[in-house]
């Protein structure tokens, strides 16, 4: 019995080394570091996140700290552009290392991917056009009221959840192409976020942005499931620079304020 222990010890032992090995084999941070080469999903259709900016660039919040992020690790970043629906995809397929993009963590997404420690939060509003009579964004809860949003968006599920007697109309086209049907009179309002918000009514003066947050969400990075190290490597690289102020001051200049809009558009 004493040399069946032995064995089984023993097999116990190669299996236990197969593994860690297949998982070494398998790390994502270490392909990135070999490859010399981060390679990030964004959509580059709506400002301040993401973005191509007046000289042809690619760049926003999310495109920038992905930027930062490469810097920091040595490797190059490279950008893969996606409409919304396309991004989660891209990343499953093995086509891209992560997301750069203002995603809410929802349950759903979750159960797919795994997601860093928030890289920065969103105020979910209102708009309406100048002319109407709605003042707060509970008024767009109303039978016969249309409201867009972006396809398969954490708005969407705003409008479902907290405006659930009006009609929700998706777009596909990123958060610009609600605001123009809007400002052209096919809807009767949007759900977006604080900072695309206050995009669009620099460039459509007859919007109003409503009073009132609707909510407030989470908004972070995504990797494959089976990416541990990298998100662990997302979550350290969040609390490294937000102890540093790098992230604050990012935060500051794409997202709470509009000083970008004189270096960018």
């Amino acid at each position: 019995m004493g040399i069946l222990n032995k064995l089984v010890a023993a097999a116990a032992m190669v299996i236990g080394i197969t593994s860690v090995a297949s998982v070494a084999q398998a790390d994502e941070m270490d392909d990135i570091l070999k490859r010399g080469e981060l390679i990030v999903a964004v959509q580059t259709q709506g400002a301040p996140v993401s973005f191509i900016d007046k000289n042809g660039k690619q760049t926003g919040l999310a495109v920038e700290l992905a930027r930062m992020m490469a810097e920091d690790l040595g490797v190059k970043v490279t950008f893969q552009d996606y409409d919304w629906k396309g991004l989660i995809p891209a990343l499953l397929s093995g086509k891209v290392d992560m997301i750069a993009a203002d995603m809410t963590p929802t349950p759903q997404r979750a159960s797919q991917l795994l997601f860093s420690r928030p890289m920065f939060y969103e105020e979910t509003v209102g708009v309406a056009l100048k002319d109407s009579p709605y003042t707060k964004w509970e008024d767009l809860n109303k039978s016969g009221l249309s409201l867009g949003s972006t396809q398969a968006s954490s708005y969407s599920e705003a409008i479902k959840k907290y405006l659930p007697e009006a009609t929700l109309k998706e777009f596909s086209g990123g958060t610009a192409a609600v605001a123009q049907a809007l400002s052209a009179g096919r809807l009767d309002g949007l759900v977006s976020d604080l900072g695309n918000v206050s995009n669009f009514l620099n460039d459509f003066d007859n919007l109003k942005l409503l009073d009132g947050i609707v909510v407030k969400n989470p908004l972070s990075f995504a990797v494959r499931p089976d990416a541990f190290h990298l998100k662990m490597w997302l979550d350290n690289y969040v609390e490294l620079t937000t102890s540093d102020k790098r992230l604050e001051k990012m935060v500051n200049y794409w997202w709470n304020t509009t000083e970008w809009e004189k270096d960018h558009k």
